[in-house]
């Protein structure tokens, strides 16, 4: 299908005859779940002191849960992106609200260090289910606002933490942190199972319907669970070609694509994994290294909103090779106000570089939908999500080693330098040929 044929076409009145609401409600819903579960990534370093010292633990025994809750998150998308793309997203996200529900409940009652590992690594999984299922479905429907509805939910998956940062840090003692784990992991379990109740794909060919018939008439069971999840026309042959992960594994883009999101989430993740201990290591103050704790999911938030919607309007390539050099200059600009002891400079520093970082999780499964189709679009997307975990491998146990070897502004250079690695990658992509 063309660029001028789709712009022709009224993919919001076809969405509603097919749901029979807005499917802004389809945005909505994805974006309260991925809300919901921002907590195990964005509020695990004000939660991780209270616990060590609840089972009497040096908080060194708990270095490596972050790391593996990165793991796990990132290599659940594979396996639930290929169950998500042939049986819909209800049962799968009904099943996310167990496991990080009861992961954080869990918590309230572990007693062993290796139930923290379990019980975490058990709530990773339902993260990585709700990304998936919530961020793709969302997209599903609008082939039109790729990058804007990415943006939305992945907004909410950073900014969602910063509702519940301050109620963590107002409880999270050794005597109240264990109500505060079990709220929050009723409502995190309450939550998502409220929204999967509302996502839904869109059915087989509903884009690729004549503007002169009802949308609803052209498929089978419109509302179907088990309808495949397709836009951009399904099996119509004026659709663009719809990359299987084989075939895509077989473009010299993907691996591009896959080493630029190695590098740029592993200097963002660093920099969400180790900023308080940073500051606090360089000499900073701890309202300082709070504050700059705080300000990170904001901003993390409003940069995959802003930057998503860019994207819509410009080429995403430059939009991601701009957005992950600003990442590297403002890591390192962290390095520098952070030795300088420069607190506002060092929080100017922390906004940029995640403004600019956290825009990857919108910015690259709207590009392997434009680059691949959106037929097979969830496990082609897991498959680069994979990547995270070699991120966050850097981000957690290979950062705490460089520093054991170096220093703390060295590890965060090179976090850096990655970030600069990943934006020049973005120049070299193309749109696959035939």
């Amino acid at each position: 299908m063309t660029a001028s044929s789709q712009s022709d076409i009224d993919y919001a009145a076809r969405a509603r005859d097919v749901l029979g609401f807005s499917r802004w409600w389809q945005v909505a819903a994805a974006a309260v779940m991925m809300g919901l579960i921002s907590p195990y990534q964005y509020v695990w370093s004000s939660i991780e002191s209270p616990i060590a010292r609840s089972l009497e633990l040096d908080p060194t025994a708990l270095g490596f849960v972050f790391t593996l809750f990165v793991v796990f998150q990132a290599g659940s998308q594979f396996p639930v992106g290929w169950y998500r793309d042939r049986h819909g997203p209800r049962g799968l996200a009904l099943l996310a609200g167990l496991l990080a529900g009861g992961g954080y409940v869990g918590l309230a009652y572990a007693t062993e260090v290796w139930h923290l590992y379990l019980l975490y690594s058990m709530g990773a999984v339902g993260v990585g289910i709700v990304y998936t299922v919530a961020v793709n479905t969302a997209l599903k429907w609008f082939p039109d606002r790729r990058g804007l509805t990415t943006g939305v939910g992945t907004m909410a998956f950073a900014a969602g933490s910063a509702l519940f940062i301050p109620y963590v840090r107002a409880n999270a003692t050794v005597a109240s942190y264990s109500d505060v784990l079990r709220n929050m992991g009723l409502l995190i379990g309450v939550g998502v199972l409220v929204g999967a109740l509302v996502l839904r794909d869109p059915p087989s060919g509903w884009v690729g319907a004549s503007e002169g018939s009802d949308a609803s008439e052209s498929v089978v069971a419109s509302n179907s669970e088990s309808a495949p999840a397709e836009t951009d026309g399904g099996a119509s042959a004026a659709a663009p070609r719809q990359y299987t992960s084989r075939e895509m594994l077989r473009t010299w883009q993907f691996w591009l694509m896959y080493a630029m999101f190695v590098f740029a989430s592993g200097a963002g993740l660093m920099l969400t994994a180790k900023v308080i201990s940073f500051a606090q290591n360089v000499g900073l103050t701890a309202l300082t290294a709070t504050a700059g704790a705080t300000v990170l999911p904001i901003a993390a938030g409003v940069g995959r909103l802003v930057v998503g919607d860019l994207s819509d309007r410009m080429d995403r390539e430059s939009a991601m090779g701009v957005s992950f050099l600003l990442c590297g200059l403002g890591v390192f600009a962290v390095v520098w106000f952070g030795v300088a002891q420069t607190p506002l400079g060092f929080l100017a520093a922390v906004v940029i570089a995640t403004f600019f970082w956290s825009p990857q999780y919108t910015l690259f499964p709207s590009v392997v939908g434009d680059y691949y189709g959106q037929q097979h679009s969830s496990t082609n997307y897991a498959l680069l999500y994979s990547g995270k975990m070699w991120g966050g491998v850097f981000g957690g146990g290979v950062t705490g080693w460089l520093v054991s070897q170096t220093s703390w502004p060295v590890a965060f250079a090179l976090g850096g330098a990655l970030a600069v690695l990943a934006g020049l990658g973005a120049f070299l992509l193309r749109e696959p040929s035939e």
